[in-house]
């Protein structure tokens, strides 16, 4: 099948969440399965930082009374084509944020359109979040071009009608009162990257006032799990961390911890639990309620604390006034560094998430993957993703809570505080977490599948699929 991803984030050229991990690794395995994927994404001013990018477009459009150039280069270490969308609204170094934001994904999209129309035409649009959501829209007067529209975070839903109007061209059949509902309604079918935020935003409590219309498209919306890149982020060979290390070999991985514990100034001691937290320091990831509890676990435990993320300034301000009070127990990083988030993983023994909703989370995973066990709040992804601990049975990956109440994520983080101590059941819960299987292997099956659906052919995987899946997963394990 042609595909053509199209999204405002790729990864590892520009990753702010957990879309760019998905259009930065889904690709990379669909190529490897047969399929002939091609990425769309903005020439952002640090692209060309990163990867030689020819000087020549390979073809030139117009869209909203504005021309624009496209470029050709490959996703790194792949021969995979990417598509840069070149204009001087993306010259700057930010991949989000300012006034004209609305305008310019909204160009973005009407490039990729008349790019699709007009120079590569695809069998499938797969679009990525609000900043495609009028790709669906468009395309619905092309229907040999069909499209897959994914909610990575129902929470932000683009410009509104009105002012979507006074940008660009909205078809007289076109209903929704923004972007985000416009690409819900047209796109051939939706998906979710996980299976119970696709039952959640079918409610008042995750729907963001589009639970009614989620509810009556329900046939429509399926729940894929994300995977991450297993090769990308493999501590038996990561050139980021200090001592390389895998599921049999645990004994090296304390090295990294007390090399995390030197690079953030915390005090040497292999024996305290060192928690880490690797996140945008926003509402939606529960640090309101890690600000609520952290003075009563800091003076209950001799726990370590590690925060790197930035967000919010209110809370970037508490973090760091409070990381003042615990010297040599409590770091703060206010920055997004990916090296660094690698050593995170690699020497923290918890990984805190306590998340208000997750579509999906992808440092969970990547947590894991490297033997550090999740502490998370039921919701979303983080259901999906990470069980029960249980050292009778020698069952689950993790610590979990389901209210959203300081208290039950204060006794969360003090049941692994106590777990921690016994240290032959706690390798053995690091050795199932890094075991577990959330390579894209299995959740590119899936979205095959939906790719055969919307093209009108049986949803099911051929037998040769089947077998490159089970190949790919074997030599992964």
């Amino acid at each position: 099948m042609k595909i053509l991803f199209v999204a405002a984030e790729v990864s590892p050229l520009a990753k702010v969440g957990g879309m760019g991990d998905v259009v930065g690794s889904l690709p990379k395995v669909l190529h490897q399965l047969g399929h002939d994927v091609r990425v769309f994404m903005p020439y952002y001013g640090f692209i060309s930082d990163k990867i030689d990018v020819p000087p020549e477009p390979v073809w030139k459009g117009e869209a909203m009374f504005q021309q624009f150039a496209v470029y050709q280069a490959n996703l790194p270490d792949t021969d995979i084509p990417l598509y840069l969308f070149g204009h001087p609204v993306f010259d700057s170094r930010r991949i989000y944020g300012g006034e004209d934001e609305a305008w310019r994904f909204t160009f973005f999209s009407n490039g990729a359109a008349e790019f699709a129309w007009n120079h590569w035409k695809p069998e499938i649009i797969h679009c990525h979040d609000w900043h495609t959501g009028m790709i669906p829209v468009w395309m619905h007067q092309s229907p040999d071009i069909a499209t897959v529209f994914t909610i990575h975070n129902l929470a932000y839903q683009g410009p509104w009608r009105a002012l979507l109007e006074s940008m660009t061209w909205c078809p007289w059949y076109m209903q929704g009162d923004n972007v985000m509902a416009a690409g819900i309604q047209f796109a051939n079918r939706v998906t979710t990257v996980s299976p119970t935020y696709a039952q959640q935003i079918q409610t008042p409590a995750y729907g963001e006032k589009l639970e009614g219309l989620l509810s009556y498209l329900s046939g429509n919306l399926v729940g894929i799990l994300n995977g991450i890149d297993t090769e990308t982020y493999n501590p038996a060979e990561d050139r980021f961390i200090s001592s390389a290390f895998d599921a049999e070999s645990l004994d090296k991985r304390v090295k990294n911890k007390i090399a995390i514990q030197e690079e953030t100034g915390l005090e040497i001691n292999r024996n305290a639990m060192v928690v880490g937290i690797v996140a945008r320091l926003v509402e939606q990831k529960g640090i309101d309620l890690v600000i609520q509890i952290l003075d009563r676990f800091m003076s209950y435990t001799d726990s370590q604390l590690i925060i790197l993320g930035t967000g919010d300034r209110h809370y970037e301000t508490q973090l760091w006034q409070m990381a003042s009070r615990f010297p040599g127990r409590m770091a703060v990083q206010l920055l997004h560094n990916d090296a660094l988030s690698r050593r995170v993983y690699a020497g923290a023994d918890v990984f805190l998430m306590p998340s208000r909703f997750e579509p999906c989370g992808l440092s969970q995973l990547m947590a894991m993957r490297y033997g550090c066990i999740p502490i998370v709040r039921r919701t979303g992804g983080l259901v999906d993703t990470v069980s029960f601990y249980d050292p009778i049975n020698e069952a689950g990956t993790g610590y979990c809570f389901d209210r959203y109440e300081p208290l039950d994520c204060f006794t969360a983080m003090v049941r692994a505080w106590e777990g921690f101590r016994f240290k032959a059941d706690w390798q053995k819960l690091q050795q199932r977490a890094m075991k577990a299987d959330f390579s894209w292997y299995r959740s590119a099956g899936e979205y095959i599948k939906v790719y055969k659906g919307v093209l009108g052919k049986p949803q099911e995987l051929s037998p040769t699929e089947e077998e490159k899946i089970a190949k790919l997963t074997a030599s992964y394990r």
